[in-house]
């Protein structure tokens, strides 16, 4: 009886240290596997009242230029439509002015001289701003 006692004892002992063994051996092989969680949480960032207030600043200003661009092109045609009809009454004046030309040397007339207006020198106006 004893015998089979004590082969009871080391059949649970047998039992037991393979238990252990195969408790450390999987532990080991599970430690060598990295575990990562990633959450999928997304927070917003994080923004201060003057940071808020350069972006509202930016697109006012976007939006500025924008309509500043697009009076500078109306401006721009207005003014290429004005230089063109300045060109046009610059032509038709040459005309007139040449077919004026014409009719007074086909007539006979003199061409009216000019009056010079004379300018008085710097020291002449000096002297009649003291003498007034």
């Amino acid at each position: 009886m004893l015998k089979t006692k004590m082969n009871k004892t080391l059949l649970v002992v047998t039992a037991g240290l393979a238990a252990l063994i195969i408790v450390v051996w999987s532990s080991t092989s599970i430690q060598g596997v990295d575990y990562e969680v990633k959450p999928e949480i997304t927070i917003p960032e994080y923004r201060t009242d003057a940071a808020r207030a350069i972006d509202a600043y930016e697109r006012i200003m976007n939006r500025y230029m924008d309509v500043t661009e697009r009076n500078l092109d109306r401006i721009g045609a207005d003014v290429r439509g004005i230089v063109r009809k300045l060109d046009s009454v610059d032509n038709k004046l040459t005309e007139l002015s040449v077919r004026m030309t014409r009719i007074e040397k086909a007539l006979g007339i003199e061409q009216p001289k000019r009056p010079v207006k004379e300018v008085p020198k710097p020291e002449a106006r000096d002297r009649a701003d003291n003498s007034g």
